[in-house]
């Protein structure tokens, strides 16, 4: 089982042993470790775990909480392989996906971030998504004029995303885990520019609405 770890922790030496020292008692095999943020003597780390089938994630958030000046901010699976270059895999698959590239698309951000769904819709409603969508989608009113992190009435965590070109806006869901941090706003942010640069894209995209 794969999971991924986000803490603040101290930005000190000694501090990230202290977090490895206790996985290890619980099981847990670090297999990555991204830094998200530095800075005012903090550092927001996401770390991916490889867990024995059957640990609890209450087990290792108790454990972590036992050290000191460390904030858990959330455990969640993940499906992302560590040790790869995923942006650049799903990429290469969508410019030659032809007039699939848009639900190529939308059917690899959940696993790019470490989500749970994904879906875009244009003024008539939600024109594909991934299949761990609810039948009922709701998107945010306002469409934002950038990939934009919020949190919803609900709790869920989403990014709102707007596709000019295309007319289209595209939601980003994660409701097992942290808010989605600026880094990985980001992320998508580069993805989607470069989505929207490739010849397919609006062939893709005239497809799906003719459904």
């Amino acid at each position: 089982m794969l999971l991924r770890v986000r803490v603040a922790l101290p930005d000190r030496p000694g501090s990230l042993a202290q977090i490895t020292r206790v996985l290890g008692t619980v099981g847990a095999d670090i297999t990555q470790f991204t830094v998200l943020d530095r800075g005012a003597g903090r550092a927001v780390d996401d770390i991916t775990v490889f867990c024995p089938d059957g640990t609890p994630k209450q087990t290792l958030l108790k454990s972590l909480q036992s050290v000191a000046d460390v904030a858990v901010e959330g455990i969640w699976t993940t499906r992302e392989a560590p040790g790869t270059y995923p942006e650049l895999e799903i990429l290469k698959y969508i410019t030659t996906a032809g007039d699939r590239a848009l639900t190529t698309l939308v059917d690899s951000l959940p696993v790019l971030f470490s989500a749970d769904w994904a879906a875009t819709a244009a003024e008539r409603g939600v024109i594909y998504a991934s299949w761990r969508a609810p039948q009922q989608v709701t998107l945010p009113k306002d469409v934002p004029s950038r990939p934009t992190p919020l949190t919803l009435d609900d709790g869920l965590h989403v990014i709102h995303a707007p596709l000019p070109p295309l007319a289209l806006t595209l939601l980003l869901a994660r409701s097992d885990g942290p808010a989605f941090h600026r880094i990985e706003v980001h992320r998508l942010t580069r993805i989607l520019e470069i989505f929207l640069s490739l010849p397919a894209t609006e062939r893709s995209v005239a497809r799906q609405l003719r459904k």
